[in-house]
This record gives C-alpha cells, structure tokens and sequence, in this order.
C-alpha cells in the first residue's frame, strides 16, 4: 500500500514533499558520516555515496529539487570560505620562502603533467584538460589530525605544506576562472587581461574593505554574539556575489573572504566554532549530498570510461606529487620521513578537488564520468593520504630526542574570577579561550565570590550570581570549551579567589580590571593587589578596551633583569601562545637591557611567532615609545614580577595606570610564577 501523500513515479518513490526531504537529508547528514566513519573513511564520503545511492540515477528515492541545488550551491560557497578561514597564514608569514617553494612546485608539476596527460590519454580538450589537472594539482589537508596528534606540526617540513596550500589552491581557483572565462571564446591575450584585472578588483576589494569593516564592527558589537556571525555571512555572501559581477566563480570569492577574516576570527573563540558548527552541521553536508546526488553509478557500471579517466588521474596525482616532494626535499635538504609525511599530506583531496569539479559540471566543461572518476579519487586518496602520513609522521616523531621540555606546551588550567558587576565579561571569558586553544580538554573554570552584605540576604546574592553564571557557562558551550562556574560565599573575596585556584589545581589566574584603584593600594585596588599577595601562580591582569580577535599587534615590556625570575620561560610562553592563537606579531620592548640576550631567550621557548627586538635605554622613554609605536587595535603586555622579586622595579607601581591612558587602552599585565623554577623548563622548545 502507498501512503496518499507520497508523490511517486513508476521507478521509486521519487520524494518531494519538503519536510519528507528535509527530513531524509538530515538522516543522510548522521548516519552516512557514522557508517563509513566505523571503516575509517572521512565522513564527507558517506554523504557522497549515500547521496548517489538515493538520488535520481540510482534507486530514486529522492528528487534532485532546486531547494537541494541551492543549498548545495550554498555549502559549496560556504565550503572555499571555511578553507580560507582555516589556513595558518602565521606559519605562512614565519617562513614564506619554504611554502611558497613547496606550494609551487606541488602545483605546477602535476598541473603540467597533467594536462598533457589529459589530451594525449584521455583525449580532453585544452580547457577540460587545464581544468581537470587543476583539481589534483591542489590538496586538502586529509591527514591533518595524525599530524597533530603526533605533535609533528611544528616541524619545518610540515609547516611548508600548512602554508604551500594558500599557493596551490589560490592558483587551481584562478584556473578555474580563467577556463570558465574561457568557455564562450577563446584563450586570447585579452582573456587573460580581463580575468587578471577582475582578480585584482575582487582581490583589492576584499582585501581593503572587510577587514576594517570587521574589525570595527566587532569592537562595536562584541556583545552580540548572533550579530558578529551575520556579519560574517554578510561579508562572505557579499564577496562571493562581487565575484560573480565580475564573471569570476563565486567560490574564489569566498575563498578570498575567508583569507581576508583569518586572523580576525581567531581558533578557539565562540565565533568560529559557530561558524565551524553552521557548516559542517548544515550548509557543508548539503553540499555533498548535492555532489552525490550529480554521480551517476551506471556510468561507472555501463562502460570503462569513468574507469579510464580516474585512473589515470590518480596514477599522476600520486606520481607528480611523489616527484614534487622529492624535487622540495632535496633542495630543502630534508630527510626521508620528511618527504613521506610531505607527500602523504599533498595527496589529499577533498573540498577544493569538489568544488572544482561541480563548478566544471555547472560550466559544461566536465560531463558525468569526470564527475564520477573524481569521486572515485577522493575514494582512493581517502585511504592512501593518511597511511602514507601516519607511517612517516610516527617514524618522524620517534626520531626526536625526548628531554625535559617534552611536556612544554600544556593545556592551561585557567581561573577566571568574575565579579557580578564586572563589565567586559564576554571579553574576558574569549581571552581565556584564545589563551587555551584548540589543544586540549581542560575546563575553564569561573568563580564568583559573593560577600556578605548585612544589607542583603545572602541566599538573594547567590541567586543573582548564579543567573550571571549560566549565561558564562552557555557562552563556552557556543564555544566548545568547557566552563566549569561556582559561587562561594567567603567575607574576603581575594581568600576565596586564591583557594578557588588551590581547589581546582590552576596553573593560571586571569582578572579583569575596571582602572580604578583604591587610596589603600598603589597598583589596582584591595582585591587583585590581595591575589597577588597570597598565591604564587601566575596572575593575568586584563584590561580590555577592544576584543581581544581584533588585536593587530602585541607589545611585550620586558623590565631588565625580568629574564632572570622563575617564571620568566612560562610569561613568555604564554605572550608567544597568545600571538600564536590570534596570528599576530611581537614586537619586544626591553627596558634598560640588550635586545639580543632577550631574543635568544624567546627563541628558547615553545611556539613559532615572528617577533621584533628593540631596546628603551631608560623608564622615563618606556610610555613616550609605547604611545608612538601603539595604535588603537594594539595590545600591550607587560611582564611585570611582583614587589621584591627579581625583575621588580618600582616603576611598575604606576605602568597599569599609565596603560589604561594609552591609545589601546588594552592590555594585559603578567605576573610570573614564583617559586617554582623547575617548572619553568617545560616551556623550552626541543632541540
């Protein structure tokens, strides 16, 4: 019997009842992912596959519908602005010369091969086959998580393919718009005029406009969560349709976008995962189910030629990329395990290699076999990129000397005192999980210390303090880092704070302050002055005036003698980790000492950022320089020991105040650890 409301054709059901739809994409989006997932493939091939099995050339269970295009068509744009967004400009900027070597090399030699390939084998035409080798001669980071879960990813072989992927993917997406620029005429001096000239709009557009437009909108809204993702959707769309005026694919258009927002939505924030959420929950999936339900299984079944076609264009994937690794290792003097974890990663393919081909599909460059065969090549280098990965990242792990800075970059364990008046909360709380990252599980755990208030019945404070506290504790859940929050009722707040920190094994203490400071206490007032007193971890002193993700530049003070304390090694860790996490610049300020003995120091500690050295002869020049040098989007930080010990100076008394009067009005003063100078030496870098 069949139910009256199901529209049906005489092959299969043939849905097209929206909700129906909706609701078998959205059975499609879990289990596909969880199938294949369970025999070790990427859960992007799930959605592929389920999508041809269901879609109109096989058991047509559901219609290819224009809701589906669109969508898909949507995810596709969605897709190329996530792969900007991700990549690590930073290790880009800290050794261009390698990526750029690298990221040439792996896309010119298969590019080239595999367009002669192409017309001499498969019989392409030029621009099928200047297309076609452009969707192998890019790569997509398939094996990125055995990388970083062997901790590999800082090595130098490793970094040149993180940054090599801005060149080959820039390049395979200006094939792609000077082919469909080619498509009703031909490859003319003209052509290659227009296309560049539109390139360098789009790229000068984008580049010019959104990121002061974000910044400033950012520092305007930052309490509106909702509003800052809009935004980023109205950048993202805006940029793909000015792409589109200037018959370019929409798609570089966003790819661009998402390079141009990089360092302005920062790993780790609210923002991104929101962003990461959105489209790997909605917009990526319909994507691939889109792309699914476009292959066509009886093309592969009827005849040889999607056989032939994926082939060959595997054979010369693998062989061009094998001979770019080598052709890079050998002029970059790398080793073995070096080259096998180069080659392993190049030969990944998955969301640049679709994005091309459905855009060819579209163009009427590429018909239902080429479709098919490149599906059947994420299929195969599914497999064969993370072997290849894993067998020469583990082999290039155990080869490093295991000492005692093995365990140098830690997993913070942070603290956050909040007062129930505190304004800037959400700025804070994103502080803390730029601080933390994307590295590791440990809560972040927020106190509120309530005090007794004769005027106030106690268990009203606890109630009010606990409304604030679950709107903190959803604000890391949007984020996808644990908060862990508590009221405590102690008659002194600073007490409470410090054994909050004992209770829940701190390693961190980060506050936040208003600029006032009361007649009592020289620094900033009774309650963090107490902190500082009576705990010896690090303390973190924050003063926000913009959000930490617009940040353009941190300025570290270093007062002489500061290089000698304890906790010098960890303060420097944690400024780098901070750079680090927002893709920014140092620039080092040494007060009354020499530049190269604070350089070799910083080179020793953990995490790659570029940093610039310069010296202040004395403490009466340190403010005059700092106003010159900061601009408004700047954050200063100071490592600022405490009251006698080394590295004290009594002019640190006054830096915070003076601080808040400066142009940033942001920064964040370090207070290192004491008493603890083994623990220092896990922030040194391995040799």
């Amino acid at each position: 019997m069949i139910l009256p409301f199901l529209p049906v054709s005489p092959v299969g059901l043939s849905l097209e009842e929206p909700v129906l739809v909706f609701t078998i994409a959205m059975i499609v989006f879990l289990g596909g992912p969880l199938v294949v997932k369970h025999f070790g493939q990427p859960g992007i091939v799930g959605i592929v596959l389920v999508g041809a099995i269901i879609g109109p050339d096989a058991l047509e269970i559901v219609e290819h519908t224009d809701a589906i295009i669109l969508l898909g068509e949507v995810g596709l744009i969605y897709l190329l602005f996530t792969v900007g967004l991700e990549l690590d400009l930073r290790g880009f900027s800290d050794a261009p010369e390698n990526a750029a070597l690298f990221g040439l090399t792996s896309f010119f030699l298969p590019f080239t091969v595999g367009t002669v390939a192409a017309m001499t084998i498969l019989g392409f035409d030029l621009l099928a086959a200047l297309l076609l080798a452009a969707v192998f001669a890019s790569h997509t980071l398939l094996a990125y998580p055995i990388v970083n879960q062997l901790n590999v990813t800082k090595n130098r072989a490793v970094t040149a393919v993180f940054g090599g992927i801005l060149f080959t993917d820039t390049l395979a997406l200006i094939v792609l718009a000077i082919v469909t620029g080619a498509i009703d005429g031909e490859l003319t001096v003209w052509l290659f005029l227009s296309v560049f000239a539109s390139l360098v709009v789009l790229f000068g557009a984008i580049w010019f406009l959104i990121p002061p437009l974000s910044r400033r909108f950012f520092q305007t809204f930052s309490q509106e969560s909702y509003f800052e993702f809009l935004f980023v959707m109205v950048a993202l769309f805006a940029a793909a349709s000015l792409a589109e005026v200037l018959d370019i694919a929409p798609i570089l258009g966003a790819f661009v976008a998402g390079l141009a927002l990089n360092r302005l939505i920062p790993q780790g924030g609210t923002l991104i995962n929101r962003i990461e959420f959105v489209g790997n929950a909605f917009f990526i999936p319909f994507f691939l189910l889109h792309v699914g339900m476009l292959v066509n299984p009886t093309v592969i079944v009827a005849g040889l030629e999607t056989i032939q076609i994926a082939a060959v264009v595997t054979v010369v994937m693998l062989t061009t990329k094998w001979a770019a690794a080598w052709l890079v290792s050998t002029v970059q003097g790398y080793d073995a395990n070096e080259r096998g974890v180069i080659f392993g990663l190049s030969t990944g393919q998955a969301a640049a290699a679709l994005a091309i081909t459905l855009v060819g599909v579209d163009a009427g460059v590429f018909g239902d076999q080429v479709l098919n065969a490149v599906v059947l090549l994420l299929l195969v280098t599914a497999l064969v990129s993370p072997w290849l990965t894993e067998r020469a990242a583990t082999k290039l792990a155990l080869e490093r000397e295991v000492e005692q800075g093995e365990d140098s970059v830690l997993d913070p364990n942070i603290l956050l005192p909040l007062s129930h008046h505190a304004e800037m909360q959400e700025r804070l709380l994103e502080l803390a999980f730029v601080l933390k990252g994307q590295r590791g599980t440990e809560p972040v755990h927020v106190l509120t210390v309530v005090q007794r208030d004769r005027n106030v019945r106690t268990e009203e404070q606890i109630a009010a303090v606990s409304e604030d506290l679950d709107r903190v504790a959803e604000i890391g859940g949007a984020a996808e880092v644990p908060v862990h929050t508590e009221t405590r009722v102690s008659h002194n707040v600073a007490s409470g704070i410090v054994q909050g920190a004992l209770e829940v094994q701190a390693n961190q203490i980060l506050m936040g302050w208003d600029a006032k400071r009361s007649f009592s206490h020289r620094i900033f007032g009774s309650i963090i002055d107490q902190v500082l007193e009576r705990t010896s971890l690090p303390v973190l002193i924050s003063r926000l005036g913009h959000p930490i993700n617009t940040t353009k530049e941190i300025t570290v003070v270093v007062p002489i003698g500061a290089d000698h304390h304890e906790g010098f090694y960890e303060a420097v860790h944690i400024t780098k980790r901070l750079a680090a996490s927002l893709g920014v610049p140092l620039s080092v300020l040494i007060v009354e000492g020499r530049t190269h003995q604070v350089d070799r120091l910083f080179e020793l500690v953990e995490e790659d950022v570029s940093a610039e050295f310069d010296a202040v002869d004395q403490w009466g020049d340190l403010l005059p320089t700092l106003e010159s040098r900061a601009g408004e989007d700047d954050l200063i930080i100071a490592i600022a020991p405490r009251k006698g010990d080394v590295g004290w100076h009594p002019e640190l008394a006054d830096l915070p105040g003076r601080l808040a009067e400066l142009p940033p009005e942001s920064f964040i003063t370090i207070h290192p650890r004491q008493g603890e100078p083994e623990y220092d030496r896990r922030y040194l870098r391995l040799e």
